[in-house]
Formats: structure tokens, sequence, C-alpha cells
């Protein structure tokens, strides 16, 4: 099925089949198959030097979920063989993988337990690179930035004259669903270097802070596993029915593009934005980036085919952890203690260089640490459904933070709902 004959846009996207019990010869076919007309991707790829892949792989080995002879929530071997072949065949760079593990940050793993692209990367020789571990640099965001004007990430990432982003078909409870953009996340560096993954995992801020991130790094190839997947949520225990068989593979030469596809083989409508399934507690950051002329989510303006007919609508969906009523009072009074905070400087002299939690115009915590050992629900008291923001309070703003964001999400609030909760300090 071709969704566009005309063939007249910037980006290319190819879904194939490929039954999930295909063995490694099958799956790099189909892989090849679904690669071989994405032209401006290998010609990017043929004149790097240096190749950085992210593989969504990363997960402590007792807590790997398997579906059918494959990982339901992370990159099979076959898809993570098949990748690093093409990229061995078709170009002279050296590869690396880069990687920020979550449970080495945060539950005091090792890699040896965490890293299951481990045994391929030898196969390959494949260098990988520990993102929990300096060096790093800043990167400034093209055009300053949707959400901030600059990250902390790791030299040898900025170094790559590419990045290759490998993801699983997956929804996800906060973002609705999670691809090859928010695979890039799993870059992100904490602290002690860094702020930690809590800062940008944020209401309101995910969606620009995700563009940004499609923007910085800019994947020549991305490349969605669906050979099974997972939905209702990213993670889930052993044992849970969250599971789907797909039979895909998809591959683009543009990370919005190629997860608007995804999104469609999904049954899920890529051009949806807050409020309208799977987004339910968040904007679409897809759209987000789209809006902002990084990519696209209608498929009409895409160079797509595809061999795999779309899921049926609901096979697919993200799970609603709270009403509707109480995202859009989070969202509101998010948008209202971000500026809040924003135009009342005595904050910035009073709590400089620390972390805080602004709720209803008062500081419910504070801490030099972005780790946050206390319950935010706790600290919301009174009032469970008035959200708390998270800021390190810079006066200097060097991140560079958009308020205008906050400005225009609180506009789109309904009318009869916006009251101001905000209050003397």
């Amino acid at each position: 099925m071709t969704l566009n004959p005309l063939k007249v846009p910037a980006y290319q996207v190819r879904t194939v089949h490929c039954d999930h019990r295909a063995d490694d010869e099958r799956v790099y076919q189909a892989l090849r198959r679904a690669t071989d007309p994405l032209e401006r991707a290998w010609d990017r790829l043929g004149r790097a030097k240096r190749i950085a892949v992210k593989f969504n792989q990363d997960k402590a080995s007792q807590r790997v979920v398997m579906l059918a002879g494959q990982r339901q929530q992370l990159v099979s071997d076959s898809v993570i063989r098949a990748t690093l072949r093409l990229l061995r065949e078709r170009t002279s760079a050296e590869i690396i993988c880069v990687d920020v593990s979550f449970y080495v940050m945060y539950n005091g793993e090792t890699l040896a337990n965490t890293c299951n692209v481990a045994p391929i990367l030898r196969e390959f020789g494949v260098r990988y690179v520990d993102g929990t571990q300096p060096p790093y640099r800043e990167a400034r965001t093209p055009d300053g930035g949707l959400m901030f004007g600059r990250y902390t990430m790791m030299e040898d990432l900025l170094d790559a004259d590419e990045v290759v982003s490998v993801a699983t078909i997956k929804n996800h409870a906060f973002m609705g669903v999670t691809g090859c953009l928010k695979n890039l996340f799993g870059l992100m560096p904490g602290e002690p270097h860094a702020h930690p993954r809590t800062y940008y995992h944020h209401l309101v801020r995910m969606p620009g802070m995700l563009a940004d991130m499609g923007r910085i790094l800019d994947p020549a190839l991305n490349i969605v596993d669906a050979l099974v997947g997972q939905t209702g949520q990213e993670w889930s225990a052993i044992g849970t029915p969250e599971g789907r068989i797909v039979d895909a593979l998809i591959a683009g030469d543009q990370v919005i593009a190629t997860d608007a596809a995804m999104m469609h083989l999904m049954g899920h409508d890529p051009q949806a934005d807050w409020a309208v399934p799977p987004f339910h507690r968040d904007r679409n950051p897809l759209l987000v980036a789209a809006e902002s002329g990084f990519g696209t989510v209608d498929l009409s303006q895409v160079d797509y085919t595809t061999e795999v007919e779309p899921q049926p609508p609901g096979t697919f969906y993200s799970l609603m952890t709270d009403s509707a009523e109480t995202n859009a009072s989070w969202r509101r009074t998010m948008c209202e203690q971000a500026l809040f905070y924003h135009a009342n400087p005595e904050l910035f002299e009073r709590y400089a260089g620390e972390y805080i939690l602004l709720q209803d115009g008062e500081v419910r915590w504070h801490s030099p640490s972005g780790t946050i050992k206390v319950s935010r629900r706790e600290l919301a008291g009174q009032h469970p459904d008035h959200a708390l923001f998270f800021k390190f309070v810079d006066p200097s703003e060097a991140e560079g933070e958009r308020y205008e964001v906050y400005e225009r999400a609180l506009a789109t609030m309904p009318q009869e709902e916006h009251t101001a909760t905000v209050g003397a300090n």
C-alpha cells in the first residue's frame, strides 16, 4: 500500500512485513528491503567517519519481558544484528553504541547486567560508550530550542557525524507512544553531572524537550522493531498481558516521519494532540516537533509505502492513570507555577543553586540535589490535583527555559477551568 503515490515529499519511510519467528537472515533481508530505498539516509551515513547508534536495549536482565521468543519491550537480537550488519556493509565508519543506563544511574545495577546488546556488539567489534560517566559537554539547540536552549550530553555522541535510532513499537502512559524520538531520551545523563531525568520527564516540558533532542541529534536512519511490541505503558511486569505481535519492521530517513508511520501502524492518528488518545497526559511530541518545521506527522506528505495494514483501533492503547479532570488541573497549575516562578525574582535570590518544587506560589521542597526522596503526593498536601513545578534555580537562566511554552499551553485551557492557583511566597 502506498499512502503518497506522488512521492514528492522530503522524507521517506518504509514498513515491511517480517514474521516475528524469522531467523537472523530473514530479518536482515526484511530490514534491507525497508532501508534500501532510503537514499538520503545512506548518503549521510556513507559520508560519516563515526556513527553513534542508540538501541532501545537498557534493562536489568531479571526484568526483561519475553513474548514469543522476542523481547517484548526492547529491540530484538535479530534486529540489532541486522542493523549492525547493514551499517558494516554500507559504510566504512567507526560505529559506536551509545547509551546512558537508567538502571545503573538509579537502581544500583551494573552494565554487565543491563547492557542487553553487549554480546552482539562484541560480534561486530562495536565499542559501547557508557554515558553514565563523563566526558560531557553542552549542546545548543538549533534556533534556540522549543523548551531549553541547551542540554548537557555525552561528548562521544556529540562528536559523532551521524546518529541511528533503533526503537521498539510501544505505548507510553505519560507520552502516549514511544518510538525513535523518545528513544533519544535514553541518552540524557543524570546527576551529579547534569539534571536528573525527572527534570525533563515533566508535564508540559517533555514534548518540547523531545523535539529539541530530535533537532540536536537528527538521526540519519530510524528503525522501529515492530516484530512484537508493548501496549498500555512502556514497561510492565513479567506475566502481564500487554504484549502485541505485529510482524513488521519500519525504517525512515527522518525521525518524526518514521514515528508517525509507527503510530499509523499502531492504529493511532499521528496528528492527534493532548486529550485525544493516546495522549492523555501531555501533548503529542511528534506534532510539537512538526509544528516547529522539524519533520511531519502528515503521512500524505511522506514518501511512505507499507506492506502491513494498520492494527485495528484499540489494539494499542495508552493507560489513563488519572482522570481527565486531574490531568487538566495538573496541566493548568503547572503552567501557572512556571509563570509565577519566572515573575518572582525573590525566588532566584533565596534558592539560587538549588532545586525547588513550587506549588500554589509556595516552595514545598528544596535541595542542592535534584533527587527527590519524598513522595510528591505527600508534598502536594491538601491539593493533590495541583501540580508541583520542578526547577533548578539559576538567576542567569543559563539553560534557557522557554516560558512562552507555558503561556501558550495555559491559553489553550478551557476558560471556565482557568482559575488562579498562585499565592504569595
